[in-house]
């Protein structure tokens, strides 16, 4: 099982990954939304805000989230860190059940991009 830490570098990659993408994807992630993300297996949530191409993670707070952010996931922790690897594909964990993705309808369209 990852570990929080191991959570907390694995959404640091991803925003970095998202700083250096080109195109549609880059567009999607210069969205300026709300997020959080729960580690369900950990039962602890990231919380932050998704600005400038990056997610900035501002707080980690036991429990689900108490706040509904604009953009909310939610997996275990080892499917994070592998999302962020490249071993889990997202399209394939989200139509499993592995991740929830919440957002607004017009948000989904431009994240599918990212995602």
């Amino acid at each position: 099982m990852a570990t929080i830490e191991e959570c907390r570098t694995a959404l640091g990659k991803f925003s970095d990954n998202m700083q250096g993408a080109e195109g549609d994807a880059r567009a999607a992630a210069a969205l300026d939304r709300s997020v959080s993300c729960h580690i369900t297996d950990l039962d602890v949530t990231f919380t932050g805000r998704m600005t400038g191409g990056r997610i900035e993670v501002d707080q980690t707070r036991p429990g689900p989230p108490r706040e509904r952010a604009q953009i909310r996931l939610a997996m275990a922790g080892d499917d994070l860190v592998a999302l962020v690897d490249g071993e889990l594909n997202f399209a394939t964990a989200w139509g499993k059940g592995r991740v929830k993705l919440e957002a607004s309808l017009l948000d989904l369209f431009r994240l599918r991009k990212l995602l």
